[in-house]
């Protein structure tokens, strides 16, 4: 259907060349039929067969009350006479279908005279459904037209102004304007004009709409939604296009509220994640300068008191004077020379705050300023603040307090430069909220780095200070704390000297973190140095500190848990003997004489089960080293990996030593190559403790030691005494010969007297003199309280008397009694 331009408010109308097209009509399904004298049809039209099914041959003649519906025999609502007398008629006639059923049809009717003027009637009808469909769908378009609060244009197939409501022309601020002969290029300004000129076009075209095309409103200051469809016939031929515009200029600032609400809340969210792992006061500002950066604004500086910089406790800002910050984190937009040096990037600066500054810091209250002049104010124009400021193009700051649990820590300063929009109340408040979720963070970083700083305190008192120097064995370690905080772990090892120049070697790890675990860890290195004193064999000693477990133990609610290794070597001999409770296995580095290499091997130890497991027994081994062998004991921390099964990190620590190991490589190198090798992350937060301890393990020198082996027979005592005289005053120590004669006497007479098999003599110079006397009679002797009447028992309260110190020890092939002599200085 052609249409021609309607004024504003008008209707379309049908142009005559479109007559033969399809029209209302048609959809309206009009029928007419022709009533005589008698009611009878005699015309009846082809709209009517389509309408109720029945043909004009098969309805000619019939009386109009056999083609009503059944229900309606009370008489016909129609008639020949009622119409003559009325001169029209209309209503509704309930009409049936041929198959049946009801169809209800608007009926017209009037007298029409035939040329020998008889009257008959001519009823006009129509379906009732598809009337009031049309009806309603006119009455819709009439209000869509004219009370729609949506503006609508139609536009005819040349893109002119067909139809336009109300709405439309106040959203274009068009007043009563004819838009009649007009598209949109006359009415709308461009380049917005062209733009939807040319859409509307292509949505002619190729019948693709537009969908919420968003334009700004002719006066600039909001937003207008546009949307655009083809309109068709129900043949799909086009009549033009459909226009609907809403103002969203509300909703696009509520939008925009939204989105800016938003971002705000990222910004939180996303400063909150980059510092909530951090606990380093220096990395928590820096990380928050650069997150602020460019988001929120051009250049960003986080300054802090001295005190908190340098590990005190944050000074009182009453009295402003004394007050020193320092600028630790510092981001900019972009990276010049002449920005770096007005903002001082890379360089820890301390100066006294400017009045702004002041004046946050004494009241605790965000300052905002919007221009260059407020941030000036007051401050000599050779300041360094003012050279900043002019030099970067500074328009906007907002200086923020750092304020935690009731202490001020610092200042945050947020600044925006050139054409950037400056600052306002929002942004104001969003600054106070980082700044204060910031200060939270640096102020946990502070009590950390004082909790820290006191617990690795406790855990350095409780480790051993220094290294016994002892005959025979070169030793070094290395214990590196974790990164992780206060939450230090329970690693510990020792070297504690024990008679007759052996010496222990002993390494554990206290289940858990933290004071507790060091606490623990100090309670059971002492345990542990006061049982090695009583020299027990390795096996024994583990049982009795598991036996202490419950009193070392916390709570008994929570028991205690370690591992430990312990270890005993006698240089003389050059035999280890090592058992351990739940740790991971000593390694031991020796050289091969067919290969000529060194090899590492892990001992292949019973494993026995951790410090605190009671009912279980601890089994111990012996190992005859080589001369130069390396014993390593170390914890997890050295070689734990979160993805990886142990054995894979002890087969590392192995091949690592077959590499790096030698006669002549100073273990304290050993020691640092395998750390910086298996753990070059060891200051990440997530590693654990890491205590090593490594023994060069050689033998005595032969100008050192002299040994016997003697037959449990009286006459041996002659000769025992002998041997010790010869010996002493080979090595020149002639003033304990009477001393040391006297005391070998008595012991080799016990052992003699008492024991059943072969007696062993063994002298250690060293800083003492060392005797030890070795019988397979299991039970050590007594020292007896004596009375002048008794003929012997007097053996040990001499030696007791006489010795240094002295003691005895149970061994694998019986008991050892042992003395030692203070040597001349």
């Amino acid at each position: 259907m052609h249409t021609e331009p309607a004024r504003p408010g008008g209707r379309l109308r049908a142009s005559p060349g479109g007559a033969s097209q399809h029209s209302l009509l048609d959809v309206l399904r009009v029928g007419f039929l022709t009533l005589d004298s008698t009611d009878r049809v005699v015309l009846w039209s082809e709209a009517l067969d389509a309408i109720l099914g029945r043909s004009q041959r098969e309805t000619v003649g019939t009386r109009l009350a056999e083609l009503l519906a059944p229900e309606e025999d009370s008489g016909p609502l129609l008639s020949h006479r009622h119409v003559l007398e009325t001169g029209d008629w209309h209503g509704v006639l309930p009409m049936r279908h041929l198959d049946g059923r009801t169809v209800a049809l608007e009926c017209r009717a009037s007298v029409l005279r035939g040329a020998d003027d008889t009257p008959l009637i001519l009823a006009n009808l129509v379906e009732v459904d598809r009337l009031r469909g049309v009806e309603e769908d006119l009455a819709a378009l009439d209000g869509l037209f004219t009370a729609f609060p949506l503006g609508v244009a139609i536009f005819d197939t040349s893109l002119r102004y067909a139809r336009v409501n109300d709405a439309l022309l106040r959203l274009h601020s068009l007043g009563d304007r004819d838009l009649r002969d007009k598209t949109v290029l006359d009415v709308l300004p461009s380049p917005a004009a062209q733009e939807l000129y040319r859409l509307q076009r292509e949505v002619l075209d190729t019948g693709r709409s537009v969908i919420d095309l968003v334009t700004s409103s002719p006066g600039g200051d909001g937003a207008l939604s546009v949307s655009l469809g083809r309109l068709t016939d129900r043949t799909g031929r086009p009549l033009g296009v459909g226009c609907t515009v809403m103002d969203i200029s509300e909703r696009r600032e509520a939008l925009a509220k939204i989105e800016r609400a938003r971002q705000r809340l990222a910004l939180l969210n996303d400063v909150g994640n980059a510092l909530g792992d951090l606990l380093d006061v220096r990395r928590i500002a820096e990380t928050l300068s650069r997150q602020l950066v460019p988001r929120f604004g051009d250049f960003s500086s986080v300054l802090l008191l001295a005190s908190l910089v340098d590990g005190h406790e944050p000074e009182p800002v009453d009295d402003l004077d004394s007050v020193r910050l320092v600028q630790l984190g510092v981001a900019a937009k972009r990276h010049t020379p002449t920005i770096d040096r007005l903002l001082q990037v890379g360089e820890t600066m301390a100066f006294a705050p400017t009045p702004i500054l002041a004046s946050v810091l004494a009241h605790g209250s965000p300052h905002l300023a919007d221009n260059q002049q407020t941030i000036t104010e007051g401050l000599p124009e050779e300041s360094p603040m003012v050279e900043s400021v002019r030099g970067l193009g500074i328009r906007s700051m907002l200086t923020v307090p750092l304020r935690a649990r009731g202490t001020t820590l610092g200042l945050l300063l947020i600044s925006r430069a050139e054409r950037r929009t400056p600052f306002d109340r929002e942004d104001l408040a969003l600054a106070t909220e980082t700044g204060t979720r910031a200060a939270i963070f640096l102020d946990n970083a502070r009590l950390y780095a004082r909790e820290r700083e006191g617990a690795l305190m406790l855990q350095r008192s409780l480790l051993p200070q220094w290294l016994p120097d002892l005959p025979g064995v070169t030793v070094s370690h290395r214990y590196v704390p974790s990164a992780s905080g206060a939450e230090i772990g329970g690693d510990w090892f020792d070297v504690i000297p024990l008679a007759g120049g052996r010496m222990a070697f002993v390494i554990g790890d206290v289940t858990g973190h933290g004071l507790r675990a060091a606490a623990t860890m100090g309670q059971l290195r002492t345990a542990v140095r006061t049982l090695a004193t009583l020299d027990l064999a390795p096996a024994e000693l583990l049982r009795r500190i598991n036996d202490l477990g419950k009193e070392i133990a916390q709570h008994p609610d929570d028991p205690m848990m370690a591992t430990c290794a312990y270890a005993v070597y006698d240089p003389a001999s050059r035999i280890c003997t090592i058992a351990k409770a739940g740790h991971l296995p000593p390694v031991l580095v020796s050289h091969d004489p067919k290969t000529e290499r060194w090899r590492a091997e892990p001992l292949d130890l019973p494993s026995g089960m951790p410090l605190g497991v009671s009912g279980m027994p601890f089994e111990e081994a012996r190992v005859e080293v080589p001369e130069d062998t390396l014993l390593v004991l170390y914890t997890d921390g050295l070689i734990e990996t979160r993805d990886e099964d142990l054995g894979v990190g002890v087969g590392r620590l192995c091949e690592l030593l077959e590499r790096i190991s030698g006669s002549d490589a100073p273990l304290g190198l050993i020691c640092d190559h395998l750390i910086g090798a298996l753990r070059p992350n060891v200051k990440d937060h997530d590693s654990d403790d890491i205590a090593l301890l490594i023994a060069r393990l050689g033998g005595l020198p032969p100008d050192r030691l002299a040994s016997w082996t003697f037959p449990a027979e009286r006459q041996v005592v002659r000769e025992a005494r002998r041997v010790v005289v010869e010996t002493l005053r080979g090595w020149g120590l002639d003033a304990l010969i009477d001393q040391a004669e006297l005391l070998v006497s008595e012991l080799v007479t016990n052992a003699v007297r008492h024991a059943h098999g072969p007696v062993e003599l063994r002298v250690v110079r060293g800083s003492t003199l060392l005797i030890e006397v070795t019988d397979p009679a299991l039970d050590p002797p007594r020292e007896r309280t004596t009375t002048p009447e008794d003929e012997g028992g007097r053996g040990l309260s001499l030696v007791s008397r006489e010795a240094r110190r002295w003691g005895t020890r149970r061994g694998s092939t019986g008991k050892t009694v042992w003395f030692e002599l203070t040597t001349a200085p």
